[in-house]
């Protein structure tokens, strides 16, 4: 899951972007709403995170253009507004959800996985596919009932699998949703991490298997039901 955090306190925006990435979300930070629309309009996030107290504009200006660009995608507002017709008037413009400055990280994480939940979001917490399970919100996994470890990155990249499954997922897409714009990535980054979890899932007797599309990108099949029909 990529977020786009829009947020000028640079010492707010350090330490909650780092839990969210503890969290296994990969996050975009912005100070200014120039840079927020520039950045919605360049790559596929998730969720936004929009505070309202922006250098060069009002947030609650910001987010009509970000959800005309990005209707689907989920808005939660955190910010010191905390006086109730500054809540309504966020909702009203078109946010999904509004968090009140200070915020327990480990609150803005649920309120994440809340919105990704909704009709029109993401699927659920728990990712199943095959005899593969996929807990969201604590990041565990296990293969046949039993847990299995998973680099952080690896999990990244097998939850975007689960989320699509049986569904063609360019290279392009993947790169995307893994990495941030301050990230780079080998050329072969990920050919290298898709082998991996495609030996890893295998090795520990998983139904379900990478394949590579030459040429077009990849599709997470369940090989158990193919033997089955």
């Amino acid at each position: 899951m990529r977020l786009l955090y829009i947020e000028d306190n640079e010492k707010l925006a350090l330490n909650t972007s780092a839990s969210l990435r503890k969290a296994g979300f990969v996050v975009d930070v912005v100070a200014t709403a120039g840079d927020a629309l520039h950045a919605a309009k360049s790559f596929d996030y998730d969720v936004f995170i929009l505070d309202l107290g922006l250098p060069d504009r009002d947030g609650l200006d910001l987010l009509p253009q970000i959800k005309q660009s990005n209707p689907q995608t989920p808005v939660i507002i955190c910010t010191a507004r905390d006086a109730l017709e500054d809540r309504i008037k966020g909702l009203n413009t078109g946010s999904d959800d509004y968090l009140i400055k200070p915020f327990a990280v480990t609150e803005l994480i649920a309120r994440i996985n809340a919105v990704l939940r909704r009709p029109g979001g993401a699927l659920g917490v728990t990712l199943t596919f095959g005899n593969v399970t996929f807990e969201t919100t604590d990041r565990t996994l296990t293969i046949g009932g039993v847990a299995s470890a998973f680099s952080k990155r690896e999990l990244a990249l097998l939850e975007i699998f689960l989320r699509r499954s049986e569904r063609v997922i360019t290279k392009d897409a993947i790169e995307n949703a893994l990495y941030s714009f301050d990230e780079a990535a080998t050329p072969n980054a990920i050919e290298v991490l898709t082998h991996r979890v495609r030996k890893k899932l295998a090795d520990q007797g998983a139904t379900i298997e990478i394949h590579n599309l030459r040429g077009i990108g990849y599709v997470l099949h369940d090989c158990k039901k193919d033997g089955e029909t």
